[in-house]
C-alpha cells in the first residue's frame, strides 16, 4: 500500500511517498479501506521534532490520527457485520491507504453524510465539542475565539453559538472574519491590526467568561486579560509555536480557571460520544464544516505546507481514496 512516511525529523520536504506492507487486522480490529485522513497542526510540529516529549515518535514513522473509511475486513472476534460500512475512527498513522484500528473505536458515518466532511471532523469535532463541555459555556457566557478561522475555530463558533453564548471570534483579514460572521459569531476582530485587545474588549461589552485560545504564543497571552474574574481560559492551541504564556500571579489574583492541553486528552468512551454527536450534527446540517483545502496523498509535503503557512481557511484533508 502507499503511504506517506516521515523520514527524518525536519520541514515538509521530508514527508515522501512510500510503499509499505499491508495491515492485517488482529484479534478486536478491523482492517479500514482510507478514503480521507485529517490534518491537524500538531503533526506539522512532530514532523519538525517538537514536544518530543509528549509524542516519542522516531523516524521513519507514518504520521496522522484521524481517519474516514470503509472496514475492508475484520479480524477474530469482530462481527462480520462490519465490513462495507462506513466509518471514522482514530488509528495510529492515517495517511496510508490502509490502517487498523480497534473495533471499540469505530463510529459509524451516518447516511448523507460524505467521507471527507467525516474525516474533518474525527479530531476538531471530537475536540471542540468536549472543550464547550469542559469550559461549561452557556447562555449568560461571552466567549472569545482565537484562532477562529481554523478547522476547529470555525467548530467552536458554531457549537458556542448553538449553546446560546455571545461569541466574539478573532482571525487574520477580511475574508476570514467574513466567514466566522457567515457561520454565527456575533461580532469579529482582527488580530492582525494594533489595538486588537481593546476592539475585543468593547465587542465583549468589557470582558469575556471564557476564552479559548486556539493559537498561544504572545497572541494568547494578551487575551488573559481580557477574560473576567473567575472566568475560564482554554489554553489548548500551539501553532504559533508554544502554547499561551499566561501570568501565573495574574491568574490566580482573579480566580480564573485555566484549562491546558491535558485537559482535552478524553476517555474512549467520551472521544465515541463526541465523535458521533459531531457526525450527527453535520449530517443534519447543524455543523458546518469548512474545507479549505485537499491534497493527494501523494502531495502530504504541500499539505503540510498549506498547514503551516495557515494559506487555506479551515481544515486541510488528505484524499487518500485517489477521487480528487
Amino acid at each position: 500500500m502507499r503511504a506517506a512516511q516521515v523520514k527524518a525529523f525536519g520541514g515538509p520536504e521530508v514527508l515522501a511517498t512510500v510503499e509499505l506492507t499491508d495491515p492485517v487486522p488482529g484479534p478486536g480490529e478491523v482492517l479500514i479501506e482510507v478514503s480521507h485522513a485529517d490534518t491537524i497542526f500538531v503533526e506539522t510540529q512532530v514532523r519538525a521534532g517538537r514536544f518530543r516529549a509528549h509524542f516519542p515518535v522516531v523516524p521513519p514513522y507514518v504520521p496522522g490520527g484521524g481517519v474516514s473509511g470503509t472496514v475492508a475486513a475484520v479480524g477474530a472476534g469482530v462481527d462480520a457485520g462490519w465490513v462495507g460500512r462506513r466509518v471514522v475512527s482514530w488509528v495510529e498513522g492515517s495517511y496510508a491507504e490502509r490502517a487498523t484500528a480497534p473495533v471499540t473505536a469505530l463510529v459509524p458515518v451516518p447516511d448523507g453524510l460524505d467521507l471527507r466532511t467525516a474525516a474533518a471532523l474525527v479530531h476538531d469535532g471530537v475536540t471542540a465539542s468536549g472543550l464547550l463541555e469542559r469550559t461549561s459555556v452557556s447562555p449568560d457566557d461571552r466567549v472569545l475565539v482565537l484562532g477562529a478561522s481554523g478547522g476547529m475555530g470555525t467548530l467552536l463558533v458554531q457549537l458556542a453559538r448553538a449553546r446560546g453564548a455571545t461569541v466574539v471570534a478573532a482571525a487574520r483579514g477580511e475574508a476570514k472574519l467574513a466567514l466566522v460572521t457567515e457561520l454565527g459569531a456575533h461580532a469579529t476582530v482582527d488580530v492582525s491590526t494594533p489595538g486588537w485587545v481593546e476592539r475585543a474588549r468593547e465587542a465583549l461589552g468589557g470582558g469575556a467568561e471564557v476564552v479559548l485560545d486556539g493559537v498561544g504564543g504572545e497572541l494568547g497571552a494578551a487575551a488573559l486579560p481580557l477574560t473576567v474574574d473567575l472566568g475560564r481560559f482554554s489554553a489548548h492551541g500551539a501553532p504559533s509555536g508554544t502554547f499561551a504564556p499566561l501570568d501565573p500571579e495574574e491568574v490566580e489574583r482573579r480566580g480564573i480557571t485555566v484549562f491546558g492541553i491535558a485537559d482535552l486528552q478524553f476517555p474512549r468512551t467520551d472521544v465515541h460520544r463526541l465523535t458521533a454527536h459531531a457526525l450527527a450534527e453535520a449530517a443534519a446540517g447543524r455543523l458546518r464544516t469548512v474545507i479549505g483545502a485537499v491534497f493527494p496523498l501523494a502531495e502530504a509535503e504541500a499539505a503540510h505546507r498549506a498547514v503551516e503557512g495557515r494559506e487555506a481557511v479551515g481544515k486541510v484533508v488528505l484524499d487518500v481514496s485517489g477521487e480528487l
